[in-house]
């Protein structure tokens, strides 16, 4: 099935809209948290706190997703959420001290990781198994594909002489944020289809742990660990190896970052093109070749190649994505495949956030050292290289082992 026709379900085609506004919404906001930390504190420690909020919501968000689908379906549980940050966004403008900054950030963070299992294990309830992938990839795009144009609109906003409203910083971004996913509440709302049956109602006594019983999350978590660990290694170095060590500027940076997100919509591509294999074995390719992109990408030596390796690596990691999406939709159902998204959320936000403050660390600490067969290299190569080559041996723990006492994942 094309794009076209998998647009024609309306199911879909309410939730890919409701997603994307809300994901534009999304990165505005989360630029503008950033940009009131620094307004309210002048510290840049105080900005890089927005984003370390990021580690502790991971740890709760999963245990918080399996009680939401306990009480409700995952229509309501969705319309919950976006209730919730719609609120906790449009407060955000009256707010005076930065730890009240902290703590809607917190809450937003929390409202997504119970949504978004909600709505990943919602996607096979409104296409067909053969089509997953597509699906998949469209909102994934939705959600990732909108952090450029998020950042345009911030700028766009934000440069309005009546951008801050009442005297309150950013408070039209803030504002147009929460309406964003007030739209996306109305488009979810529609979706009466998705109104679950007792049996997809999560059992009192499950629990989130339970979700690393299931043999497939366990095949597919190594795979979303190594995304987590290529992307938190690029976003914490890739800036000062692009300026540092290729002697790039900031705008060639900007241009690096735009190819990511092309490279994302050409790893789609190509999974719709393999459309019909073991989502699992794609799954593993997968990380391979994002293990190879990393690793190669850290000893480049000009700025063109470094195009290439982003556009590469963005494909890598889309192809990825989807792919062990897909395997856990196909495979499971019922209230086994919320555990699997919210383990699958979970495991990357939390793996995105440490890889990134590790590799930080391990660039600040190491200095030049001798590589064999390639020379004497950088702190950050060395760190780009040694994450690479990581993720190379993870994709070999990409593999489904059945236990005589385990369930799902068959």
């Amino acid at each position: 099935m094309t794009v076209r026709e998998l647009l024609r379900r309306r199911g879909f085609r309410d939730l890919l809209i409701g997603q994307g506004v809300s994901g534009l919404g999304d990165w505005m906001g989360t630029i503008a948290f950033m940009a009131l930390a620094l307004e309210l504190t002048g510290s840049p420690t105080a900005v890089g706190g927005i984003l370390t909020l990021r580690l502790l919501p991971a740890a709760l968000g999963g245990p918080l997703a399996t009680r939401a689908v306990k009480r409700w379906d995952r229509r309501r549980t969705m319309l919950a959420m976006d209730a919730l940050r719609a609120g906790v966004i449009a407060a955000v403008p009256f707010i005076r001290a930065i730890w009240w900054v902290y703590v809607c950030a917190f809450l937003l963070e929390v409202a997504s990781l119970v949504f978004l299992p909600a709505r990943d294990s919602s996607i096979p309830e409104l296409v067909e198994n053969d089509d997953l992938s597509l699906a998949n990839g469209l909102v994934l795009g939705s959600s990732y594909g909108t952090i450029p144009l998020g950042a345009a609109a911030f700028a766009a906003v934000a440069a309005l002489p009546f951008a801050e409203l009442f005297g309150r910083p950013f408070a039209l971004v803030f504002w147009i944020d929460a309406a964003t996913f007030l739209v996306s509440f109305v488009f979810i709302a529609r979706l009466r289809m998705l109104a679950a049956s007792d049996d997809a109602l999560i059992p009192e006594d499950v629990r989130f742990r339970d979700a690393f019983r299931l043999p497939l999350v366990r095949a597919v978590m190594p795979a979303c660990a190594a995304v987590a660990l290529g992307l938190g290694a690029l976003f914490s170095l890739g800036i000062v190896f692009v300026r540092e060590v290729l002697d790039a500027s900031d705008a060639e940076f900007g241009v690096l970052i735009a190819l990511f997100g092309i490279g994302a919509a050409c790893g789609l591509g190509v999974l719709a093109l393999r459309r019909g294999r073991d989502p699992l074995v794609e799954t593993r390719l997968g990380v391979a070749v994002i293990g190879g992109v990393v690793a190669v990408f850290s000893l480049v030596g000009t700025v063109w190649l470094a195009f290439i390796g982003a556009t590469a690596f963005g494909a890598a990691a889309a192809f990825t994505l989807a792919s062990g999406m897909g395997a856990l939709q196909s495979r499971l159902d019922g209230h086994e495949r919320v555990l699997a998204f919210a383990a699958f959320h979970v495991v990357i936000r939390l793996g995105l956030g440490l890889a990134a403050i590790g590799a930080g660390l391990a660039g600040e600490l190491l200095g030049d050292v001798r590589w064999p067969w390639v020379g004497v290299l950088e702190p950050s190569r060395v760190v780009l290289l040694s994450s690479g080559l990581l993720v190379i041996l993870s994709s070999s723990l990409v593999r489904l082992r059945e236990s005589p006492d385990s369930g799902g994942g068959g």
